[in-house]
C-alpha cells in the first residue's frame, strides 16, 4: 500500500491504483459538470482559451494525466478536479479574475491536486476508517440542478466537494506557483488571487462559504505562505493582463444578462412567475446565444400551463446545448402532460443518458405504466424507490402499487414466537405507505411425528401504513420449543387497498 508521491517524491499510504483514480474520474466526469449546471457554451472561444492555458500548465506537471479541462456554467465561484486530471472551473470565478496568470494560478492548484493524487490519499485513508467503502453519501450543494441527480453521481459530487486538508491546500500553493514559473507565468498572480478571496470571504457566514471557498477556503496564512514562497523566486514572468480581458471580453458584456437568470430562477423558486418571466426575457435580449435563458423561460411557460409555449422553448435549449440533461427532462414531461407518449420517452432516455435523475425514471415509469407495460413500470420505479425524498416515496408507493400482489413477502415482514400469554403468533409489519389487506400465511412447521405440515392461513382486517399486527397462529399446545424454532411463516398473498 506503499507509493512514491507523484510530487514530492515521498513515500506515502495508497490504496487506490491509478487504474481505478482514472476509471474514477472519467467516468464521474459527464455527470459532475451535469450537476453543476453543464458546459459553458455561448462562447466556444473563451472555453479554447481556457483549455489551451490548462494544457499548458499540465505540460509542466510532475504527473502526466489525460487532463481536460471545461467551463462549468454557473455563477458561483467555484472549481474542482476530479482524479485523474478532468476539471470544471465555473464561469463565475472567470470573472472574478483579473489576468491571465490569475486562471493560471487556479489551474495549476487543481492540476497539482490532481498530479498529487490527493483526492485518492482521502479515498484511501477513508478506505481504513470505513473498512473499504470508497463514497459515503451523496453531497448535492451547489445548484438546483444537483438536486435532480439520483444515481451514477454521488461519488462525483462528494469528490468535487471534498475538503482537502491543510497539508493537501500548502501542497497544492505551493507546488502550484512552482509550476506557474515553469510554464512561464509570474507567480505573483497566485498571491493576488489568494488575496481576493479572503477579500470575497470576509464577513460572510458560514452558510455562504460554498463552492471553491468551502472545499478550498481561503486564509491569510495561504496569503502568507504564497508570499514567503514568492520572495525565492525568479522574478517577472508573464501575467497575461490584457490577453486574458480580450479572452473574457464577452463573459464580461454579458454578465449582467446572466444575473437577470439567476435572480429570474430565485423568483421563479418563490413563485413569483410574472417577476421571473421579465427576468428571463431580459437575459434574453441580452445573450441570446444562452441555452440556460431559454430552459428558464420554458419552466415559466410550464408554470403557467403555456405547454406549447413550454416546447418551443426547450426546444430553443437543446438546440443550443444538446448535452445538457435538464431540457429534456423537462420536455419529456411536458409531452407526457401533452399526452405524446413516444417523444416524452425519448426525452427522458436522452435525460438519463446525461444524467440519472429520479423525476426521468419515475416519468418513465408513469409511462409505461398507463400504457400497460407493468413489468417495465416496476423496473423504473425501483431505480428511484430507494432514494431520498419526495420523488422517492412516490416511486416507492408506486412500486409497492404494482409489485406488492406479485411479490408480498418483499414487502411485508413476518417474525414468529410466542407472546405473554404463551401463543405461538406471528408479527406482520407494513413498511410501505399504503394499508394492506387479503393477506395469506403459508405456515409450515412438524407436527409431534415429525411429519412436515403445511398450512394456508388468511388474515382478518387490514395492517395499516406503518404499522405492526399480531396474528394467533392457533398452533399453542401443538409444538414443542424446539419445533417453534423451525417454524417457518410466509407471506404468500396480499392486496394494496388503494385511496
Amino acid at each position: 500500500a506503499c507509493a512514491t508521491h507523484p510530487v514530492t517524491g515521498k513515500n506515502e499510504l495508497m490504496l487506490i491504483p491509478e487504474s481505478m483514480e482514472l476509471e474514477m474520474g472519467q467516468k464521474n466526469y459527464l455527470p459532475a459538470r451535469q450537476m453543476q449546471g453543464g458546459d459553458y457554451v455561448a462562447d466556444p472561444a473563451v472555453t479554447a482559451y481556457v483549455r489551451e492555458v490548462g494544457q499548458k500548465m499540465a505540460a509542466v506537471s510532475d504527473r502526466k494525466l489525460p487532463y481536460e479541462f471545461v467551463i462549468v456554467n454557473d455563477s458561483e465561484i467555484n472549481a474542482w478536479m476530479l482524479p485523474g486530471g478532468k476539471m470544471g472551473i465555473n464561469r463565475g470565478l472567470l470573472m472574478k479574475m483579473d489576468n491571465e496568470a490569475e486562471l493560471a494560478a487556479v489551474l495549476s492548484h487543481e492540476i497539482v491536486h490532481a498530479a498529487a493524487r490527493h483526492g485518492a490519499r482521502s479515498m484511501s485513508k477513508g478506505m481504513l476508517i470505513q473498512a473499504g467503502v470508497i463514497g459515503t453519501a451523496l453531497a448535492t450543494q451547489g445548484t438546483d440542478y444537483a438536486t435532480l441527480a439520483q444515481q451514477g453521481a454521488g461519488l462525483g459530487a462528494q469528490l468535487i466537494t471534498q475538503r482537502y486538508g491543510r497539508d493537501a491546500e500548502r501542497e497544492s500553493d505551493h507546488y502550484g506557483m512552482l509550476y506557474m514559473v515553469r510554464a512561464g507565468y509570474n507567480p505573483q498572480g497566485a498571491v493576488d488571487l489568494q488575496r481576493t478571496f479572503v477579500k470575497l470571504s470576509e464577513g460572510r457566514d458560514q452558510g455562504w462559504l460554498k463552492g471553491l471557498f468551502a472545499s478550498h477556503p481561503p486564509s491569510y496564512e495561504r496569503v502568507q505562505n504564497n508570499l514567503e514562497l514568492l520572495a525565492t523566486l525568479p522574478k517577472g514572468g508573464e501575467s497575461g493582463v490584457a490577453s486574458y480581458r480580450a479572452k473574457i471580453a464577452h463573459l464580461l458584456k454579458t454578465k449582467p444578462a446572466y444575473t437577470a437568470y439567476d435572480k429570474g430562477r430565485k423568483a421563479l423558486a418563490q413563485g413569483q412567475v410574472a417577476t421571473a418571466r421579465r427576468l428571463a426575457q431580459r437575459a434574453i435580449d441580452l445573450e441570446p446565444k444562452e441555452d440556460h435563458f431559454y430552459g428558464l423561460m420554458g419552466d415559466i411557460e410550464q408554470k403557467d400551463q403555456h405547454l406549447d409555449a413550454a416546447l418551443q422553448q426547450y426546444d430553443q435549449a437543446t438546440r443550443l446545448n444538446p448535452g445538457f440533461f435538464y431540457y429534456y427532462l423537462q420536455r419529456g414531461k411536458v409531452n407526457e402532460k401533452l399526452n405524446l407518449p413516444r417523444q416524452a420517452q425519448d426525452d427522458l432516455k436522452r435525460n438519463i443518458k446525461l444524467l440519472a435523475t429520479a423525476d426521468a425514471y419515475n416519468t418513465l415509469g408513469d409511462l409505461a405504466r398507463k400504457t400497460g407495460r407493468i413489468e417495465e413500470a416496476k423496473r423504473y420505479y425501483a431505480k428511484v424507490a430507494g432514494s431520498r425524498g419526495e420523488m422517492g416515496k412516490q416511486a416507492y408507493t408506486s412500486l409497492v402499487d404494482l409489485d406488492l400482489p406479485d411479490n408480498p413477502a418483499k414487502y411485508i415482514r413476518v417474525k414468529t414466537g410466542q407472546d405473554k400469554q404463551g401463543r405461538i403468533v406471528a408479527q406482520l409489519s407494513n413498511p410501505t405507505p399504503r394499508n394492506i389487506d387479503g393477506i395469506v400465511l403459508l405456515i409450515q412447521y412438524q407436527d409431534v411425528t415429525g411429519r412436515a405440515m403445511r398450512v394456508k392461513r388468511g388474515v382478518t382486517g387490514t395492517v395499516k401504513a406503518g404499522s405492526q399486527q399480531m396474528v394467533d397462529l392457533s398452533l399453542s399446545g401443538k409444538l414443542s420449543r424446539e419445533q417453534i424454532k423451525r417454524l417457518q411463516v410466509k407471506i404468500i398473498a396480499a392486496q394494496v387497498q388503494l385511496p
